[in-house]
């Protein structure tokens, strides 16, 4: 999994509110196990036509936010079925941090467990930094997950709270796999009294 420690990019404002995993990465793009491939379909009702072409009105469309890396987005943000393809989409489009005042529970826990910071703050602090994203390009954020802070465009640092555990994960790259290979000694030497003191196990 992919370290995170600072980030420094464009932020994309998404204000809707209750914006489910449905709506993140549809069903017809569920077909595939692979974690890569699938930006092209985030927000894929949101972002395309009937007909194929790009909506140019939606925010990731939009010259400023093709590159975004940060998502600033309305509460209660992944919500509805649990699918970890969500966080895969975001992450395979660029997206490695999401802001919002809250999160459903299942996706956030999937963010941290491919890369992705889940951020959350306060309203009025949300607020802030959406009027930051809607600048677009001439205005970037910074995310310092160790010092745990959010610096503005104008100055401002916003303070977010982050549990140490998880905290820990993201730094180091860590997802469940890295978590059970920082015990490959331990496993080993385990396997190994067992094959001697149970030859037939």
């Amino acid at each position: 999994m992919q370290k995170f420690d600072q980030l420094t990019g464009v932020a994309a404002p998404l204000p809707t509110l209750n914006v489910d995993t449905d709506m993140i990465i549809p069903k017809d793009y569920l077909k595939t196990i692979k974690r890569t491939g699938l930006g092209v379909g985030l927000f894929a009702n949101l972002r395309y036509k009937e007909d194929g072409s790009e909506d140019e009105s939606f925010v990731l469309n939009r010259p400023a936010y093709r590159k975004a890396e940060i998502l600033v987005a309305g509460d209660n943000f992944g919500c509805g079925s649990s699918r970890e393809h969500a966080p895969w989409a975001l992450l395979d489009f660029g997206i490695r941090c999401v802001i919002s005042t809250s999160f459903a529970d299942i996706f956030y826990n999937n963010c941290f467990k491919n890369g992705i910071l889940p951020i959350r703050v306060s309203q009025a602090e949300l607020d802030a930094l959406m009027a930051d994203a809607e600048k677009g390009a001439n205005a970037t954020l910074s995310v310092d997950l160790e010092a745990q802070e959010i610096r503005r465009p104008d100055g401002g640092v916003i303070h977010f709270e982050m549990d140490p555990f998880r905290k820990h994960c993201l730094i180091n790259g860590l997802d469940d796999i890295g978590l059970t290979l920082e015990r490959e000694a331990s496993i080993s030497g385990f396997e190994q009294r067992l094959g001697a003191e149970r030859p037939w196990a």
